[in-house]
């Protein structure tokens, strides 16, 4: 048997469907978000996961409990989990942002933010420090953000830069799932849990699917 991870994006937000860039603002999840959280912890938990740790963001979190409810399981709390940083974005719409830093908007750079290798490196650190707690057939689920996420997961699988968009966004209470393999970590699948549809994330537009 081989260790694996579960990466779930957490639920909706308000924010989400008012296409706000969420970054670390400490935004809970909204009906539809709850009842998401609900159906992804039924499914997930027939995978039988052994650990359980996610962002210390409250719309994650809530999405984590869900999950541990039905488990059994502890949730553990990881900041280095958290959202990309939007700095002066953090509120605004995808309009506001690209009237106000046209510039910035195209590389999607926000004034004070993170820089996206700062995120990506933070996120697959804390993925690879987490799944070294697991047993041999261990199922690790992480649960996190959009953008934060995929950068994770672009980092540990070892793909350039320049690749990173490759991998879709992620949408609210989808999952991808990594296999750990003896030469690192492979993508088994990747949004999974519903059919395709918007994305509306803190993630880059050239990687979501309404950018």
């Amino acid at each position: 048997m081989s260790r694996r991870m579960v990466c779930l994006r957490h639920g909706q937000t308000l924010w989400n469907v008012e296409q706000r860039f969420q970054g670390h603002t400490d935004i809970g999840l909204d009906e539809v978000g709850v009842a998401q959280a609900a159906r992804a912890a039924s499914l997930l938990a027939s995978l039988r996961p052994t650990v359980i740790v996610s962002s210390d963001l409250r719309r994650a979190h809530d999405t984590a409990s869900a999950l541990a409810r039905l488990t059994g399981l502890d949730v553990f709390v990881d900041k280095d989990l958290r959202e990309r940083g939007g700095g002066a974005w953090e509120g605004l719409t995808r309009e506001e942002i690209k009237a106000g830093w046209p510039v910035e908007y195209e590389a999607w750079e926000a004034p004070g933010g993170e820089v996206v290798t700062d995120v990506a490196d933070r996120v697959a650190e804390a993925m690879t420090r987490w799944s070294g707690r697991l047993d041999d057939d261990g199922l690790l689920v992480v649960v996190s953000h959009g953008a934060a996420t995929r950068l994770g997961i672009a980092r540990l699988l070892g793909l350039p830069q320049e690749l990173w968009s490759v991998l879709g966004s992620l949408g609210n209470c989808s999952w991808s799932v990594l296999e750990e393999g003896r030469r690192g970590w492979r993508l088994l699948e990747h949004n999974a849990g519903t059919l395709p549809e918007p994305v509306s994330s803190d993630d880059s537009p050239a990687v979501t699917a309404d950018g």
